[in-house]
């Protein structure tokens, strides 16, 4: 018998299928948002290159920490949103890459099982980037609007660069960039806990740049250490997108052995195939935990949400008019634009994207500079 209070398939399709070619934009077209290797070099003497194992973790058969697989652990916010008759809400913080993110489970999170994905991602943003917008202060006017039971964030991808503190610099992942930037993170943490969030970090994939990529290892090492002090599950997700030998890989083969495009042209974004990648079992742990904390209880229409907004179109990031321990730049290379065109994602089959067309394939578009010229 069919679900009564299912949404009409035609218009699960229009709704998903907008989505998804607005996650592949997000993820894509806003790179030159990020510029990472351009700053990376700011710091007291010589460019520093840094790179750091995440420390060892406990993890399930699924890839994900304990604190995470343990099916029968529902968080207790669940449980309150069912005793208050209303969805789940999932929010999704971050940069760009939370957009994509964000994109990939929205479309793996239901509406029809009373998931409601809020994006509370932007493009350019970072903890090193409070010159332009402080997030913490974004933060609590978001928490104002309303709760939310579960928290993906994703940071970082453009913040390998120094900062200022006390009017002093403080080199990448220096002694100094690290008490600030671990701070401003354990206040941005402890305030969604403060409401009742389970939060969840998603650590960043393998870069294709080798200097970035061990930039980036050594951030997704900052962050799971501090994650562990915090008690919040940190998610690695560099195996989820690479190759047997763990590297970066644009294309990778799909369950029928035909290769899928997975990350964008620019080498640090992904396809919406490869965000999917990065989120699968995390939204299948979600799931799992929504029908346990519902505990057989029926979904009812007034359970379900609205379909979300589609993001605005990406700008240009603003100038910023107060000091800032970057050095101007140039803008980035305009990355290629992703060849895998989505198709439509329904509940009754997985999502599948387009073979990318030999015409534009992604690596042809050049890896941006390891280093800007000095000025």
């Amino acid at each position: 018998m069919s679900d009564p209070t299912a949404p009409n398939p035609a218009l699960l399709l229009i709704d998903r299928t907008a989505v998804l070619f607005c996650g592949v934009a997000a993820g894509v077209a806003i790179g030159l948002a990020f510029a990472p290797q351009m700053s990376a070099w700011m710091a007291e003497g010589p460019p520093v290159t840094v790179a750091a194992a995440a420390p060892a973790q406990a993890v399930g058969a699924d890839g994900l920490p304990q604190a995470v697989a343990a099916a029968a652990d529902v968080p207790p916010v669940l449980s309150r949103a069912v005793a208050e008759k209303r969805a789940f809400r999932i929010g999704v913080f971050g940069d760009s890459f939370g957009d994509g993110l964000w994109a990939a489970l929205y479309n793996q999170l239901p509406r029809r099982e009373a998931f409601q994905v809020l994006r509370h991602s932007e493009q350019a943003t970072g903890f090193t980037r409070y010159a332009q917008n402080n997030l913490e202060d974004r933060l609590a006017g978001i928490l104002a609007e309303g709760p939310v039971d579960v928290a993906v964030i994703s940071f970082g991808a453009n913040d390998t660069q120094g900062i200022y503190v006390n009017g002093k610099v403080a080199p990448l992942l220096s002694a100094r960039w690290k008490a600030e930037i671990a701070a401003r993170i354990t206040r941005y943490v402890k305030a969604l806990q403060a409401q009742g969030a389970s939060v969840v970090w998603v650590g960043l994939p393998v870069m294709r740049d080798p200097k970035y990529d061990a930039q980036v290892q050594g951030l997704n090492a900052f962050y799971a250490g501090l994650m562990a002090e915090l008690n919040v599950p940190f998610i690695d997700t560099r195996s989820a997108a690479a190759d047997e030998q763990g590297r970066y890989a644009s294309h990778l083969p799909g369950k029928d052995g035909v290769p899928w495009l997975v990350r964008a042209g620019d080498g640090i974004h992904m396809s919406m195939k490869g965000y999917r990648l990065l989120t699968d079992s995390l939204a299948t742990r979600l799931r799992a935990w929504g029908q346990a904390a519902r505990a057989g209880k029926p979904v009812t229409a007034d359970l379900v949400p609205p379909p979300a907004a589609l993001p605005p179109e990406p700008a240009p990031p603003a100038a910023v008019s107060e000091p800032s321990a970057a050095a101007s730049t140039p803008p980035a290379p305009s990355p290629a634009p992703d060849t895998a065109a989505p198709v439509a994602d329904t509940d009754s089959a997985p999502m599948q994207l387009l073979p990318p067309q030999p015409a534009a394939p992604p690596e042809q578009t050049p890896p941006p500079p390891a280093e800007p010229p000095r000025p």
